[in-house]
């Protein structure tokens, strides 16, 4: 069985909230572990719950279907249904516009299903390489960036994802993070200490020491390791 050791953070930063959710869920018995990054969007009311409900729907459909294997199809499902939760969550006392990006990395029996929404990432490095970085749906105005694609309470039609699936080898490296982590530092600078010789304890460490002096925003990640 292939196991896989992961180190997660989530910090506020220089925010007074944090509006970043992260969650792994293992699933053992399916050979299957499951990483999920929300990042709520600032612009809009109760961000912190929106990342919340997209990422408990998510982790919930794939507890929920432990006989569907990882495919687009069960990408395209569990968005759904997390559109729908996040909907009826934004109905419990009036009509809320609230929205969250997500980003997920499903690890199964040697593969992982990688899937986005928006501009927070996922990287597969492996051998000093960066094997694939996902394509952040975000466009520039005016000096600002706005979101293209997103979970968003009243428009369920911008949550569409990107999917990737690649085999993986033994000491691949998959991180997650939202994008108070990645626009803290320079993109090399990120990749190569994503693939330091340390442990991942340490690797999170330095990462997080780089974000705190740097990052105008949240920043959460997960870092995991097939071993």
């Amino acid at each position: 069985m292939m196991k896989i050791q992961y180190v997660t953070f989530s910090e506020a930063g220089i925010r007074l909230a944090n509006q970043d959710v992260c969650r792994v869920i293992e699933m053992p018995e399916n050979n299957l572990t499951l990483m999920v990054v929300c990042d709520g969007m600032g612009g809009h009311a109760m961000g912190d719950v929106a990342a919340e409900t997209i990422c408990n729907a998510i982790c919930e459909f794939w507890e929920e279907h432990p006989s569907f294997k990882d495919s687009t199809m069960k990408v395209v499902e569990a968005f759904a249904v997390a559109s729908e939760a996040l909907t009826m969550r934004s109905r419990v006392v009036r009509p809320i516009e609230m929205g969250t990006t997500l980003v997920l990395a499903s690890i199964e029996e040697g593969v992982v299903t990688i899937a986005h929404c928006g501009d927070s990432r996922c990287y597969l490095l492996r051998e000093g390489k960066v094997v694939y970085q996902t394509k952040d749906h975000a466009d520039s105005h005016g000096g600002s960036e706005v979101v293209t694609r997103c979970f968003f309470s009243m428009n369920p039609e911008v949550a569409v994802p990107d999917i990737a699936q690649f085999k993986v080898q033994q000491r691949d490296r998959i991180f997650l993070c939202s994008d108070g982590v990645y626009k803290a530092m320079a993109p090399q600078i990120l990749t190569e200490r994503l693939q330091d010789d340390k442990s991942l304890d340490d690797v999170v460490d330095v990462i997080k020491f780089l974000c705190e002096k740097a990052s105008k925003d949240n920043y959460t990640g997960i870092l995991a390791e097939i071993s």
